[in-house]
Parts: structure tokens; C-alpha cells; sequence
């Protein structure tokens, strides 16, 4: 199974989330549950795309993701 990191941005009713590795290949939603089962969606299609396209799928990049604090 590949991992790919996903960016989920948001706050109340307006969620979005992204692949960095795999540009283009966003969603949204209204909550972050939904924003997630939707990008795990659109990743599957994004991928499926790129194969059928035969396009090279790029492997993951990006293997963790940290919050910084700035003062």
C-alpha cells in the first residue's frame, strides 16, 4: 500500500485537502471526515487517471508532516 501526505486545511464548515506529490489532486467538503474520505477518493481517481493517461505515477515524497510553533 503507498501513503501519500495530505494537507487538510480548515475550520467550521469549509474543509480542503491536498496531495502534495501529486499536484492538481484536491478536495472538499463540509467537515473534516468528509474532506478526508474525499481525498483518499480523489487520489484513486488521480492516480487512475495518470496510469490510464499512462502517465508516470510519482512516488511519495513527503513522509511526515510537523506543526511549528512561531512566536
Amino acid at each position: 500500500m503507498t501513503e501519500y501526505l495530505v494537507v487538510i486545511e480548515g475550520e467550521g464548515d469549509a474543509w480542503s485537502a491536498y496531495a502534495p506529490d501529486l499536484p492538481g489532486c484536491v478536495s472538499a467538503g463540509s467537515s473534516r471526515e468528509e474532506v478526508e474520505r474525499l481525498i483518499r477518493e480523489a487520489i484513486a481517481f488521480h492516480i487512475d487517471g495518470m496510469l490510464e493517461d499512462g502517465l508516470p505515477v510519482p512516488p511519495p515524497s513527503a513522509r511526515a508532516a510537523i506543526l511549528v510553533q512561531v512566536a
